[in-house]
């Protein structure tokens, strides 16, 4: 199993930024997508982005509901993806997962059935 860690998560301002970091073991950056996730209380887990893997340029996509304010990447040295997220909203209040897919991304959507692992979550709290 590919253990995922992440960090970054707490509370904001409306308004403010986070960045959210997922170390992964070595060269999974180059053989997995990988997505980042939220789940609120009471709701079904939402995809947030996905980003390719190596093989598949690196593109990210993302949910509507945070595109334009969202941003994910990748340092393949570090084995490390990231969430930059800005302008915040009370909205974005969840817990967010980094997950590896074993197939490649075509939107923020990922199939639960395909992850090879995911991680613990880290919160997020978005309030004044």
């Amino acid at each position: 199993q590919v253990q995922l860690v992440e960090s970054g998560g707490g509370l904001v301002h409306p308004g403010g930024s986070l960045r959210l970091s997922c170390e992964a073991p070595e060269y999974t950056l180059n053989h997995y997508a990988m997505a980042w996730l939220r789940q609120s209380p009471g709701k079904e887990p939402e995809g947030v982005s996905c980003i390719s893997s190596g093989r598949g340029g690196d593109t990210a996509y993302y949910a509507e509901s945070v595109k334009g304010r969202f941003t994910t990447s990748k340092d393949n040295d570090k084995s490390t993806v990231f969430l930059q997220m800005n302008a915040l909203k009370a909205e974005d209040t969840a817990v967010y997962y980094c997950a590896a897919s074993f197939v490649d991304c075509s939107s923020a959507t990922v199939n639960p059935s395909l992850l090879a692992s995911r991680g613990q979550g880290t919160q997020v709290t978005v309030s004044s």
